[in-house]
């Protein structure tokens, strides 16, 4: 099944619709946002002893190698059985680390059977000189079980460390080259039209990462590619933007939602709204562009930007207070935006939701409105933080140049 939302949830969500019967839709539109919130994502990561695997899974789960939870790392082989990782915001994504084919007795093809091949949704086969021979048996015999491969080429800023001694250094010449070398390594030992990624798990945002999750955006079943995306670190203004696209496109259901289920009066206006959806829905946007206090704290370890550097960008109340009914309320009550929307007159307009025109009540609008809004504040938040911390970053490379 390619999408969660199949035709026979589709159907029973638009007829519930269609009769008017909103508390029908809000419980079919819970049931598919549990499915959608619950789509497991399995990602193996395998490579030979030291080549940067452990590094590879703690830096896609955005934490650090020192961080509690931290896949171990070091010299010597210390991924002996299959050991899972789960994302810190997101339990459903589980980076797996499995031992290094060349770590164990068995061929590629018992090898894929041994850690279980069946459950992960692909590979990642990270190596930090050239691939090897086992690599690319492991790739083929991948290939050959219809399961989807990408070759990582690690540990990249110690490859431009060291050449940057040589006379006439030139980073983007060097990286076409280490490339190229790769490409006609696996070529010769049978990979056809190989895609390598040439990436540093202590820059994510440099080099090939932005372009290996666009890759697995695009080969990814339709389904799961949101889950990939709000997993992912907050490497680009790109991966914020995707996001919050990824979110908005919710907001409806939410609304529907929250009009079905309006319990809670806004003070001084005759509109009752589902404050405690409306919270669950913030915190899910809070924690998805990593502005949470555990998120934030991984950052600043990470990038070494002092917290309250961070925290010093962001305006918005909703990442910088516990979010709760009493923050949602107040903040709908003094925006004079909301305040107009809330003190209209019976709304008749309609919108279209899965194809049907749907009555746009009060509850619904204002929750309609709150969410884009509140959206909004977070996703510039995130913004914010992310060029605080890559200005930092910048600037610390510009003084170890200059030195």
């Amino acid at each position: 099944m390619d999408n969660p939302l199949d035709s026979s949830m589709a159907e029973e969500i638009k007829e519930a619709l269609e009769n008017n019967d909103q508390a029908l839709a809000a419980s079919r539109i819970q049931k598919y946002l549990e499915k959608v919130n619950n789509i497991p994502l399995n990602i193996a990561i395998t490579g030979e002893s030291g080549s940067g695997k452990s590094s590879f899974v703690n830096a896609f789960r955005g934490i650090d190698n020192m961080d509690e939870g931290a896949a171990p790392t070091g010299c010597a082989e210390t991924t002996m059985e299959v050991k899972d990782y789960h994302h810190p915001n997101y339990p459903n994504v589980t980076i797996w680390d499995l031992p290094g084919i060349g770590t164990t007795n068995f061929p590629a093809d018992k090898y894929l059977r041994h850690v279980g091949f069946e459950k992960f949704d692909l590979f990642v086969i990270i190596s930090d000189t050239r691939l090897r021979e086992n690599d690319v048996k492991l790739a083929l015999e991948i290939r050959k079980m219809g399961k989807k491969f990408y070759f990582v080429r690690s540990k990249i800023d110690n490859d431009l460390r060291a050449r940057k001694r040589r006379r006439n250094f030139n980073e983007e010449t060097t990286l076409a080259q280490i490339r190229k070398n790769c490409i006609q390594g696996l070529q010769k030992q049978g990979v056809e039209s190989p895609q390598v990624f040439l990436l540093s798990s202590f820059d994510l945002h440099l080099h090939d990462f932005p372009l290996l999750h666009e890759t697995l955006e695009k080969e990814l079943p339709a389904h799961k590619r949101d889950v990939l995306l709000l997993a992912m670190p907050n490497i680009s203004l790109e991966i914020i933007n995707k996001k919050r696209e990824a979110f908005q496109s919710k907001i409806h259901f939410h609304a529907i939602q929250s009009a079905a289920g309006a319990v809670v009066s806004v003070p001084g206006f005759s509109v009752a709204l589902d404050a405690g959806l409306m919270v669950t829905v913030v915190k899910k946007y809070r924690d998805g562009f990593g502005l949470d206090n555990e998120s934030l704290q991984r950052l600043s370890d990470s990038t070494g930007v002092p917290l309250k550097d961070l925290m010093a960008v962001i305006k918005s109340p909703l990442a910088l207070e516990p979010v709760s009914t009493e923050l949602i309320l107040m903040l709908l009550t003094q925006c004079e935006a909301f305040a107009t929307l809330m003190a209209t007159g019976k709304v008749v307009r309609f919108i279209p939701v899965l194809g049907t025109m749907v009555a746009a009540t009060r509850s619904f609008q204002v929750t309609q409105k709150a969410l884009n809004t509140f959206l909004d504040m977070l996703a510039e938040d995130a913004q914010r933080v992310f060029e605080k911390a890559l200005s930092h970053i910048a600037n610390g490379i510009a003084t170890v140049v200059e030195k």
